[in-house]
């Protein structure tokens, strides 16, 4: 049987990250890693979403090619995601439908 490699997603994979022993930070050591310089603390920036207090939800839609391709083109033209304009266009309908 072909051992696999632990997948995060996979059903294997999640029992595997499971069955793993925990570490605490107090017990790494991190004695062989530099300290940062002033510069390169000054050029890090923070990766990913900011905390708003609005998060959106994740959700999964179908569209067809010939509706999403007009809309990618006019998101395109405004300089903006074409998700972020679907999301305008639904919100916009939705208020006007209220």
């Amino acid at each position: 049987m072909k051992k696999m490699k632990p997948s995060a997603s996979s059903v294997r994979g999640k029992q595997a990250l499971r069955s793993g022993k925990h570490i605490p930070d107090s017990a790494i050591d991190f004695s062989d890693i530099p300290e940062l310089s002033d510069e390169q603390l000054k050029r890090m920036r923070w990766i990913g979403r900011p905390a708003t207090g609005m998060a959106k939800q994740l959700i999964a839609i179908r569209l067809s090619s010939r509706l999403l391709a007009p809309l990618r083109q006019m998101a395109a033209k405004r300089g903006k995601p074409y998700q972020t304009l679907i999301h305008e266009l639904l919100e916009r309908a939705a208020s006007q439908a209220a």
